[in-house]
């Protein structure tokens, strides 16, 4: 009886530390677009979380979609990619529940083309591809404005091309994927091209940009890409340690050095 009690009791102590074991989940997998984003988390945030005993799964898109889906589905921890008003967009018309932890940095988006050297000498009629999403939609329709394209009329909501109000030149304005804008630009006179995937076909936004935003407008602060998880997990030990690492004085000066003020951080 003795024996049989002993062997029960360290049966139970194996399991004990055999369960504890298997739940520790010590990896966090987190998507992002490529550029910068998943650059700014595999050469600076996996290093630092692997340094302090965590497994980092970086997973990389090529759209806007997908991240969130994944999110929303349980097969991320975290998305790195996006603004708030596409998110809440998102979050609206797909019924996802992410909510966004911390603000990393603000790309000022751009206007493109590869037949003009100066918006002056964009002609009439002139053929202007956007992103067809509403939210980075809407921020390109209010970019041409700012630069005297076209004028808009007043809404508190997200601006489409049903609202140009007017439109002097004759612009067309066409809607396409965002991740294809680059590739537009042969066949179209003009593009307002996301920064993510400008620096992808290497576009330098300070540099080729017929234009671009005012990254010290207080509209600015609208356009930061957050850090973002599904709702409940805002105060897990994954998502604190992923807003200490991404808000790291490391991943600042990774950004000032490698982006030439293309990319600036928001924290």
């Amino acid at each position: 009886m003795k024996k049989l009690l002993s062997l029960l009791v360290a049966g139970a102590l194996l399991a004990g530390c055999s369960n504890t074991t298997d739940t520790e989940d010590k990896t966090i997998t987190i998507g992002a677009t490529q550029v910068p984003h998943a650059e700014i988390l595999n050469d600076v945030v996996k290093p630092a979380l692997e340094a302090d005993g965590w497994t980092v799964d970086v997973v990389e898109y090529t759209d806007y979609v997908q991240p969130n889906t994944a999110l929303e589905e349980g097969s991320l921890d975290a998305n790195y990619y996006q603004t708030l008003d596409y998110l809440e967009t998102q979050n609206e018309e797909s019924g996802l529940h992410l909510v966004s932890v911390a603000g990393i940095h603000l790309e000022p988006m751009g206007c493109y083309s590869s037949k003009y050297s100066s918006v002056d000498e964009i002609p009439d009629g002139a053929t202007i591809s956007i992103p067809n999403d509403a939210s980075n939609g809407s921020r390109a329709l209010k970019l041409l404005a700012a630069n005297g394209l076209i004028t808009l009329s007043e809404t508190d909501g997200l601006y489409d091309t049903t609202m140009i109000e007017e439109n002097p030149h004759n612009y067309e304005i066409v809607s396409l994927e965002a991740a294809q804008l680059p590739r537009s630009l042969e066949d179209v006179d003009a593009s307002v091209i996301n920064v993510n995937y400008a620096l992808q076909a290497d576009l330098n936004p300070l540099e080729d940009a017929l234009f671009i935003e005012d990254a010290t407008s207080e509209e600015s602060a609208d356009y930061v890409n957050y850090l973002v998880v599904k709702e409940g997990n805002e105060d897990t030990e994954k998502t604190k340690a992923l807003i200490e690492a991404m808000t790291s004085d490391e991943v600042k000066a990774y950004i000032e050095e490698n982006y030439d003020g293309s990319v600036i951080a928001a924290f």
